[in-house]
């Protein structure tokens, strides 16, 4: 068992000194058991929230259910400078299949830890006495790897349908199995897991994808059929045949996209990049006659539009949904390597943002892992990122211009949509040649477009030019070098 750091230990032995019952509970019991680092400690107690705060010298207490932060300002150790101290509690009925709908404070620890989700999480542990209270045999349930609900497991998830979501991840996370009973309540109840708030499940579902093997949590959501409530785009995907570039069928591909970011330890905003990138597969598939096989034509397109609805649903900030929508709309950037010119790779930067690329690049690196391909980084991805490093200093948005919207009216150019459509223009050529990113040269071309209509100069903003682009020699030359490219 995992030693009890002092500042926690002091919390529950000057609650005792001071004649209260107090315990550790909960996860924090849990982890300590299995070894692990908990990354919160809980204590509980028959003392009130007002006793609670009388025998601490800092505390607040801000919250509806008794909860007093205890707070540590002697220690750096983020995870120790706020221990939460709740008295016992004994919860009425669940209405709205979420929150009690009254909170008694008892003093009774039996009637505290029966009211909790899993076995594993309803121990309590006294420190001082070095003494387990585990009536619902949580620690045998550990050495088993099972999640197992407190006492009957269908009233568990009556109260609290959140509890099965939560049930997948603690599994997910501990790397444990569902008790059998336990998940057939799941089954049962699954749809009951609508009537969540999206916040709530966007966090579980983030702390799948943040854990170290987030497809065994899906592929749970999934057989648990609590995934078709969750995210049913996904869930559309399970059986579905891709073409023969792919050795595995749409729901089991993207879980290896995710698996493999994972392993990689990406970022949450790849990640979920990772596990919304073929969304749209099941929308768009197509059987081509020519090819006699099944196509995909615009999955990157649709796909971002659903990966956005179903992130908003589910209230990821808005900076996530942004990022997560570009690199799905965008996941698809290969060309015939023969036919990659560097204008069409500052194009892609500044449809993906500089700040973006190089997740771009390890979604694509992860996707081709997920398909089941042997190799990671292929000669097209290698020289794309040969060709990326060539140009990113190049100018690929409106903001590295060498004029600004400013010095257009400076020219004469009253604001209005006018001015952003000619610099959008200028970009265009900017981007075929970073070499003309000069003002004289900018202002010229500026008078030049400036006599254009707006419907003409719309269209030369969002033209996209296929001319290839000869590549310098020398420093070009070493950087594909490094890549091994020609």
């Amino acid at each position: 068992m995992k030693a009890i750091p002092k500042e926690v230990r002091a919390v529950v032995a000057l609650l005792q000194h001071k004649g209260f019952e107090a315990y550790l509970v909960g996860g924090c019991v849990r982890d300590i058991i299995m070894d692990r680092t908990p990354k919160d400690w809980d204590v509980t107690t028959n003392a009130t929230p007002k006793e609670i705060q009388a025998t601490f010298p800092h505390t607040f207490y801000e919250n509806e259910f008794g909860t007093v932060g205890v707070v540590n300002d002697d220690t750096t150790d983020e995870t120790l400078k706020v221990v939460e101290v709740t008295p016992y509690r004994k919860e009425g009925t669940y209405t709205d299949k979420r929150h009690p709908d009254s909170v008694e404070f008892g003093k009774d620890l039996s009637e505290d830890l029966k009211r909790r989700d899993f076995t594993i999480n309803a121990i309590a542990y006294d420190p001082i006495a070095e003494q387990l209270i585990d009536p619902f045999k949580g620690h045998a349930d550990i050495e088993q790897k099972l999640i197992r609900a407190v006492g009957n497991a269908t009233e568990r998830f009556d109260e609290d349908a959140l509890r099965m979501l939560r049930a997948v991840r603690i599994a997910t996370d501990l790397d444990f199995d569902l008790e059998k009973e336990t998940a057939a309540a799941i089954q049962k109840m699954a749809k009951n897991i609508a009537q969540i708030s999206g916040e709530r499940i966007r966090d579980e579902i983030t702390k799948i994808l943040l854990s170290k093997h987030p497809r065994r949590g899906f592929i749970m959501l999934h057989e648990l059929e609590l995934l078709t409530h969750i995210i049913p785009e996904l869930e559309a995907g399970v059986g579905i045949e891709q073409n023969q570039a792919h050795s595995f069928r749409v729901f089991e591909h993207i879980l290896g996209t995710v698996e493999a970011s994972a392993t990689k330890n990406l970022s949450l905003e790849v990640r979920l990049a990772a596990l919304f990138h073929d969304i749209a597969k099941p929308h768009t598939r197509a059987f081509d006659d020519k090819k006699q096989d099944w196509s995909f034509h615009g999955h990157e397109v649709e796909g971002s539009k659903l990966a956005k609805k179903r992130l908003q649903e589910l209230r990821y900030p808005n900076t996530v949904v942004e990022k997560v929508v570009k690199l799905v709309r965008w996941h698809m950037f290969f060309s015939d390597t023969e036919l990659i010119t560097h204008s069409a790779v500052r194009r892609l930067i500044r449809n993906v943002g500089t700040e973006n690329v190089e997740d771009l690049l390890m979604l694509r690196v992860c996707d081709r892992i997920g398909t089941g391909r042997p190799k990671e980084r292929p000669y097209r991805l290698r020289k794309y990122q040969a060709m990326i490093e060539e140009v990113m200093r190049d100018p690929v948005s409106v903001g590295m211009l060498k004029i600004n919207g400013t010095t257009l009216m400076g020219m004469g150019e009253k604001a209005g949509p006018r001015v952003g459509w000619i610099l959008h223009a200028l970009l265009e050529e900017v981007l075929e040649d970073p070499q003309l990113n000069t003002e004289t040269w900018l202002m010229e071309k500026a008078e030049e477009f400036r006599k254009l209509p707006l419907s003409e100069l719309k269209r030369l903003g969002e033209a996209g030019k296929d001319a290839r682009e000869h590549a310098e020699e020398g420093e070009v030359k070493k950087v594909r070098s490094r890549y091994h490219v020609e």
